[in-house]
């Protein structure tokens, strides 16, 4: 009624008025509590003079029986939500209530409404509360002290906050405020268990932390308070000592910490140099680095002692000496405090180094043993870092540049070291030298780039060489000039000596060194202008060729000029550079091998397919102007045979890759490379006779011999039209394919060749979420059944759920929609099931395995929702004789025993049984996966595994012995497992 408007408050208290006056307090109460939940529901309702009788009304009833309390609390609460509370009863609520209520004798709830009332108050009426002034704060202890409800503290936790943060008068009661909210530090709870409410002990934590770090005015409490909890045993205070110093440092100065450094020191000290926990380690750096930013911040008046100066010199003081012990154990606990105190400002860090660097020098020098020199040069790395994070070293005050020929000289040293992990060491340290813009002179730069060449190609140990290729990458775009001068002339001069010198080598020879150097340093767009055409001239060099090497030299060219292409795709003008002059070459190269007589290296599937990546990566990032021009003139030499566009263009004969006759075959190969770009290409960029392309692409797909090429017609059939524009050209061009994939599929010699055009285009269909999908995936069911294709079938759905690498993915800007699988599952699965129980015994295996390929594929949480109804199936599986089916299902079958151990407990006797019996599988892969689904099974609840833990330890003893090491590991990790099955903390 009173929503309506068809009650006033006053009619309402009038008609409770037998209820309100009544002498009995249970009465009064319900009374009291009726009108409450009302005013609950309609405070917003309320006029200002309504309000303000209530509140005296419900002021008055504070005095009431204590039955009767909880319902007055609710009621001012209430009130204390209406905008139109007349002035300075907000102060009168809260007087009323620090005096006549004692808050802490209440329940969990009545004492949560009056936290609400202040909170309420303290967001609407700060200044009127403020003119309580110290009062206030001293009511609100009185309230909170003794407080144990962790829903509660949360609260008051916040409260407290807000006092500080806002600026209210807290006058005389620091230190009650700081006792009566410190009593809870550190944090000691446990959420019990199925706690409806979801407080962890980590919120309670945070909130607590927050209220201690929130003003300075605490410190000279807090402080000693920290020390304390750091010099406890156990570790959870230690932590969180550590973390509340942390964040204390970001608003505490000079004044606060100096009385305290000493003791914060030595505890910080003992704790690194005694702790076994990594963790504390961890914080003791953080807190010590927090404590040198907090004091490099401070301001100093001319009088004034430098805290900073006089802290760090302690720590240097008690940590200096260790570092001239690189064998002792306190070596890197020494290192690690002085990085974390000079981390935190560059005047931390140059009052440091000034004292530390000279001595690592001097140290390196001393010590003649690789191992004590790599303990050195790390330590100094550490240093050198740092001084990444201010840039430039032209400061006057610099010590790293007034080392600059001894750190130098140090790091060269360490690069002709016989030990690689001291040359690792020193690789970083180049890298971090180079980074610092100006450390290095012009003869230092040619010295680095003559070790990065011999490191990068004559270092026996690939370690050291691919470090050397990765700090090349690193440090050739800050010096462009000097790599691409220096650095790409000798790799190209060592490129073409080596081929001089030997016909072959092994993967790791030189050339190999050469080529993916080359491509490590292409990291800027001046650099790429000299390497690409080196690898291309190269790539034609060995076209020319006819060792029997060749074919492996070609694919290292291409997997080298795929990795620039990559490198190159964020900068617009090195991604274009890179196409139009890669793209015509390859095309050029392959067009004029296509036209031979004889077969040619170079259209081998091998070589073909280390192409594609390179010609997509080259074409996926251009803009959609850029990819326009190029498409021009790529469609039209596939379609029309127009070849003006290539380099090197005069050949023997037409090029027609669509054309008929078995002469064509090796020009017809060459629709791999048409795939890899015009299946990359944005979908906003047109493709000129994009049906004519279809439709020779279609023919291709279902009449070609070579599988190589019907499989890459297929897919690029697929990929253009995943891409295509919904409507009637789409429809059509997709008519003629069910039409042709039908009657191929029906009978003669080129089934499989239609199956892979239905398996392709199912998969670009199924991406967009075509309707058309769902009918062609219903063929590929049905073909489970068929004795000739039903294998091939069923190892398709793997390829349909799977990413595939060429097209159809979102790299290469296909359509691919989100959940396809989750869809495919739920549209095909019950299919899958209803045909393996209808199927005959000869072909049960097909639908089985089509089904733990799409299980194997499908987000793990989807899977668990669903286990229940296809676990009997996936059982079923396992005693499949197919390896390949018993794989899939014991891969699909281990991070569910993870995940879902309640369900999978219910069948654990068969799962033992199934395991067990593949642990003797002939195949390797399918011994180790079940082994692995052994250790797994004891995640499942330990009474449940009980009953079968002697049985398991005695069959997994024959693994053991396995002929295969890996087989045996897994033995060992799954025994041991099931040996510690019901032990003690387990």
């Amino acid at each position: 009624g009173m929503k309506d408007g068809r009650w006033t408050v006053l009619q309402l208290v009038e008609a409770l008025g037998f209820s309100l006056e009544n002498t009995d307090p249970r009465t009064r109460g319900r009374g009291i509590q009726l009108l409450s939940q009302v005013l609950l529901q309609c405070y917003s309702l309320l006029q200002e003079k309504e309000v303000l009788h209530l509140v005296l009304f419900y002021e008055s009833r504070l005095q009431d029986h204590h039955l009767v309390i909880p319902s007055v609390l609710q009621g001012l609460r209430a009130l204390s939500m209406c905008e139109v509370l007349p002035p300075g009863l907000a102060v009168s609520v809260l007087k009323a209530i620090f005096q006549e209520v004692h808050v802490q004798s209440l329940l969990q709830l009545d004492r949560h409404t009056v936290y609400s009332i202040i909170t309420n108050f303290m967001s609407t009426r700060e200044e009127e509360l403020k003119g309580l002034g110290a009062d206030f704060t001293f009511g609100f202890i009185q309230v909170m002290d003794g407080e144990k409800d962790p829903r509660n503290l949360l609260v008051a936790f916040q409260i407290v906050r807000d006092l500080i943060t806002k600026n209210y008068a807290l006058g005389p009661f620091v230190e009650e405020l700081f006792e009566v909210t410190s009593c809870y530090f550190p944090v000691d709870f446990t959420p019990p268990p199925n706690d409806p409410h979801g407080i962890q002990r980590e919120d309670l934590i945070l909130s607590l932390r927050a209220v201690l770090a929130s003003t300075p005015q605490f410190a000279e409490f807090l402080l000693p308070l920290l020390i304390e909890k750091l010099d406890s045993e156990l570790q959870s205070a230690k932590l969180d000592s550590l973390q509340t110093l942390t964040a204390c440092c970001a608003i505490y100065g000079q004044k606060e910490l100096q009385e305290f450094l000493p003791s914060l020191w030595s505890s910080l000290r003992r704790e690194v140099f005694q702790t076994a926990s990594e963790k504390i380690e961890t914080e003791c750096l953080a807190a010590l680095h927090a404590l040198s930013a907090s004091l490099s911040r401070s301001v100093l008046s001319s009088d004034a002692e430098d805290l900073l100066d006089s802290f760090l010199g302690s720590i240097l003081q008690d940590c200096r000496h260790h570092l001239c012990e690189p064998d002792m154990k306190l070596v890197w606990p020494s290192a690690k405090l002085l990085q974390a105190a000079a981390g935190a400002s560059l005047r931390a860090y140059h009052r440091v180094t000034r004292s530390v660097l000279p001595l690592l020098l001097e140290q390196y020098t001393k010590h003649p043993q690789s191992s004590q020199r790599r303990t050195i040069l790390e330590m100094l790395l550490g240093f050198l870092e740092l001084q990444q994070k201010w840039g430039h070293v032209e400061e006057d005050e610099s010590t790293l540049l007034s080392l600059q020929a001894p750190v130098c000289s140090v790091v060269f040293s360490a690069l002709t070291d016989a030990s690689v992990q001291l040359q690792l060491v020193g690789i970083k340290a180049l890298t971090v030298l180079g980074s610092l813009q100006g450390f290095l002179s012009a003869s230092d730069l040619e010295l680095v780039v003559d070790h990065l060449i011999r490191l990068t190609l004559h270092e026996k140990d690939s370690q050291s060489s691919e470090a050397a290729m990765a700090a090349a990458g690193s440090l050739a775009p800050i010096y462009p000039k000097v790599f691409s001068g220096h650095m790409v002339p000798r790799l190209a001069e060592e490129l073409q000596s080596e081929r001089e010198e030997e016909s072959s080598r092994d993967h790791c020879s030189l050339q190999q060194r050469c080529l993916q150097a080359l491509a490590a340093v292409s990291t800027h767009t001046s650099i790429v202008r000299e390497t690409v055409p080196v690898l291309l001239q190269h790539l034609q060099k060995v076209q020319k060729g006819s060792e029997a090497g060749n074919t492996q030299d070609m694919v290292s060219v291409c997997q080298s000029l795929h990795r620039v292409a990559l490198q190159c795709q964020q900068d617009a003008e090195g991604c274009w550079y890179f196409h139009q002059t890669v793209v015509p070459c390859l095309l050029a190269m392959a067009v004029q091998a296509a036209m031979q007589e004889s077969t040619h290296l170079l259209l081998e599937e091998e070589v073909l397919t280390a192409m594609v990546p390179v010609i997509s990566a080259a074409t996926t990032h251009l803009s959609p102007e850029l990819a326009a021009q190029s498409v021009s003139h790529v469609v039209p030499l596939f379609l029309d045979g127009e070849v003006s566009f290539l380099p090197q263009n005069s050949f023997p004969c037409s090029f027609q890759p669509f054309g008929d006759g078995e002469c064509l075959e090796a020009q017809r190969r060459l629709v791999a490379l048409l795939m890899a770009f015009v299946c990359s290409l944005p979908r906003n960029v047109a493709i000129p006779q994009q049906e004519w392309l279809l439709r020779e692409l279609l023919a291709l797909s279902c009449s070609c011999n070579c599988p190589f090429t019907a499989t890459t017609a297929a897919k690029c059939f697929a990929g253009l039209v995943n891409k295509h524009p919904a409507g009637q050209q789409l429809d059509e061009i997709l008519q003629l394919a069910v039409n042709r994939m039908e009657s191929s599929l029906a009978e003669g010699p080129r089934r499989m060749q239609a199956l892979t055009l239905l398996l392709w285009v199912t998969k670009a269909l199924m991406l967009r979420y075509h309707p058309l999908s769902s009918c062609l995936t219903d063929k590929l069911l049905g073909l489970l059944g068929d004795t000739e294709l039903g294998p091939a079938v069923a190892d398709s759905f793997s390829l349909l759920m799977a990413e595939s690498p060429d097209v159809l993915h979102k790299g290469c800007h296909a359509d691919v929609r989100i959940m396809f699988r989750q869809r495919f599952f739920t549209d095909n699965v019950p299919k899958l099931v209803q045909g393996f129980h209808g199927a005959g015994p000869d072909v049960k295996a097909n639908y089985l395995k089509g089904l733990s390929h799409v299980l194997n594929h499908l987000p793990k949480p989807v899977l668990v929702t669903e286990l229940p109804t296809l676990l009997s199936l996936l059982l079923e599986a396992l005693s499949c004789s197919d390896r390949v089916v018993q794989l899939s299902t014991l891969s699909c079958l281990q991070p569910l025993l993870l995940e879902a151990p309640q369900i999978m407990s219910l069948h654990v006797d068969t799962l033992v049984t199934k395991f067990l019996s593949l642990t003797s599988s002939p195949t390797m892969a399918v011994r180790i996966a079940a082994l692995r689904c052994a250790h797994a099974l004891t995640c499942l609840p330990t009474p449940v595994l009980l009953p079968y833990k002697a049985r398991v330890i005695r069959a997994l003893a024959k693994p053991l012995d396995d002929k295969k090491r890996l087989v045996r590991k897994e033995a060992v990790a799954a025994r041991g497992e099931w040996f510690l099955l019901g032990s003690p903390g387990r």
